[in-house]
Parts: structure tokens; sequence; C-alpha cells
């Protein structure tokens, strides 16, 4: 069973950065390689949203308009990370990351993700 868990999170004023990390346990790593890895997020009184997914073997990424040009998407073995650069209040949120060994490119729906971590929590000041 593949276990997510997530870390980075915390308080940053605007236009700093911060990396989240998802690491990924409970499975082998060419069963890691092969997973496609998403980031989501849920801010306070608001449904889940979509941020960013990369491929399993094939490393493709696919942003959401709100994030792109400002967060980035990488992983490696057993690690996938979201580099967020010039973050602004409204992406505040509870951020977290989900794999999936199958699905429809770009997996923008979270009902394709089997595997969830617990999130980290995000918040921007003004």
């Amino acid at each position: 069973q593949v276990q997510l868990v997530e870390s980075g999170g915390g308080l940053v004023p605007a236009a700093h950065s911060l990396t989240l990390t998802c690491e990924m346990s409970g499975g082998t790593f060419g069963g890691f390689r092969s997973l496609t890895v998403g980031w989501f997020r849920q801010a306070l009184g608001k449904d889940r949203e979509f941020v960013a997914v990369i491929g399993g073997t094939n490393d493709d990424t696919f942003y959401a308009n709100s994030v792109k040009d400002r967060f980035t998407i990488r992983r490696d073995t057993t690690k996938a990370y979201l580099l967020m650069n010039n973050l602004q209040p409204e992406d505040t949120a509870v951020y977290t990351c989900a794999a999936s060994r199958s699905g429809t490119w770009p997996l923008r729906d979270g009902s394709e993700y089997r595997f969830w971590g617990q999130g980290t929590e995000v918040t921007v000041s003004s």
C-alpha cells in the first residue's frame, strides 16, 4: 500500500517562495516511478482544486492556469516536489499530494487518484 506524506508548508509573506515535498513509501522504487503524482489544494470554505501533475514514466507536467508560470512540479525516485514562487494570499490552502497508477491525462479530477496524503498547510500573508 503506497503511503504519501507531505511536508514543507508554512506561513510566508506574499511574493515569497515555498517548496512542498510529497514522500512516497510502502512500495517498490519501480512502482513509485510509474505513479502519476498530482498536487491539489483546498482553501477554507472552498472545493478542492487541481494544482499540478507529473506523469509516471515520462515526467510530462500540467498545471492549473492559476499557478502556471509560478509553480513547478518535479519528482525523483520516491519524492515529488511542488516549487511555489511568487506566492499570493489566494494561494492559501491545504495542499495535498495524490498518486495514481492509471487515469486519463492530465488527471485533473481527484477521483482518478487512489492514494492520498494528509496535506500540509500553506498560508500567505498580504
